[in-house]
């Protein structure tokens, strides 16, 4: 089986520490780290876990034994570098972290890519105009056609648009971008191993416009989509009310929500908690998963960091490799 690989993510954040809780705690399958073994090697020490770091330079020179983490090293920080905190070479260097893993990824050596935190201020510091992982993974991967879903194990939430501002989102609600997401959700449930899942589309506006009174994108940009994709036999409904929706698929009414925009869809997965929240890029032509949570710059290096959601994240990766094998 091969291995899926974990970026480490900012090195000033919390990525150093729950990598080195997951790994002492038992990595559930083949699992390297790609990062930097010294920063790795300080958390591990920090938390006086018995873990070893062992240095490797290809995927397949990884040695998988109780207690060991394997490391493909490609930064050497200071050991002084500070931690929580803003950091050009920190921002650099989880850049680099991602670049690597996504070159893995397209040329086969690894299974997929569970990513932990990054923080964008850090890039932006280093010159890398990149707003998040998500554009990172498209980009370098040449995707055109992606989405991100967040999921836990009651609810499924994929969007729309992502890291813009929300005074440009009503732009950007247009029947084909709404209609590639639905076309993306219906993938994204069949990844799952879900067959003919159902699909609601959330609308943009309160009460998903009431007839036009509060604004005209479900008129003319989102029932249009939902019609179209609806002809292409995908079993999709709505618009429905951004403010109930959510709570209908969480009982088992949808298997998957698409939302217009970051926060409308973040904030009910992220309110049921992140410690078994994972998010998912839809549409690249490998796994990708991620951790529901940020670099936490406030308690990096005090070994209060909860694992569990890195955990969630690796074994949802695990499950996709899973179904796309049978």
């Amino acid at each position: 089986m091969q291995p899926l690989a974990i970026t480490m993510g900012d090195p000033a954040g919390i990525g150093p520490e729950i990598i080195a809780k997951f790994f002492s705690q038992g990595a559930s399958a083949p699992a390297i780290v790609i990062g930097d073994a010294g920063c790795l090697e300080r958390a591990a020490n920090a938390l006086s876990l018995p873990l070893a770091i062992r240095t490797i330079t290809a995927p397949n020179d990884a040695q998988y034994m109780p207690g060991t983490m394997n490391v493909l090293s490609i930064s050497a920080l200071p050991d002084d570098l500070p931690l929580g905190q803003i950091d050009a070479r920190a921002g650099q260097a989880a850049f680099d972290y991602i670049t690597t893993a996504i070159d893995l990824a397209l040329a086969g050596k690894i299974a997929g890519i569970v990513t932990a935190p990054i923080h964008k201020e850090a890039l932006k510091a280093a010159g890398i105009r990149y707003p998040g992982h998500t554009e990172i993974l498209a980009d370098r991967s040449g995707t055109s056609d992606f989405a991100m879903m967040l999921a836990n194990d009651e609810l499924r939430v994929i969007l729309v648009t992502i890291h813009v501002s929300l005074r440009s989102v009503p732009d950007l609600i247009t029947k084909a971008r709404v209609l590639k997401t639905i076309e993306l959700a219906d993938a994204a449930c069949r990844a799952y191993g879900i067959q003919n899942p159902k699909i609601a589309v959330a609308g943009l506006n309160p009460h998903a416009g009431e007839g036009g009174l509060f604004g005209h994108e479900e008129e003319t940009e989102i029932t249009p989509a939902i019609i179209a994709a609806a002809a292409q036999g995908i079993q999709v409904s709505g618009p429905f009310a951004g403010d109930t929706i959510f709570m209908r698929a969480r009982r088992g009414e949808f298997d998957i929500v698409v939302a217009q925009y970051h926060d409308q869809g973040l904030i009910p997965v992220k309110y049921m908690g992140i410690e078994h929240g994972v998010n998912v890029t839809i549409g690249l032509p490998f796994i990708r998963t991620s951790v529901d949570h940020g670099t936490a710059f406030d308690i990096a290096g005090q070994g209060s960091a909860d694992a569990s959601s890195l955990r969630y994240a690796f074994e949802q990766a695990r499950l996709l490799q899973n179904v796309a094998a049978r």
